[in-house]
């Protein structure tokens, strides 16, 4: 299964399995962006990316660590 933009909770569940110790409220998006980016599923144009849709993966995630 290939990760798109709009699959934020999917993201989130993959970045939550790849840094667990990491608070994702400490998170900038620059990095939250390229972390996505590097992930082994995802598969979508980086410019696609915005504001809106790194906050929303940043709530699915902070979802997952409670």
């Amino acid at each position: 299964m290939s990760l798109k933009w709009i699959d934020s909770r999917d993201i989130a569940i993959e970045l939550y399995d790849l840094y667990p110790d990491t608070d994702p409220q400490t998170v900038r998006f620059t990095d939250l962006h390229q972390w996505v980016l590097e992930l082994e599923d995802f598969d979508d144009d980086p410019k696609h990316s915005n504001e809106k849709i790194l906050e929303a993966i940043m709530l699915c995630w902070m979802d997952e660590a409670d």
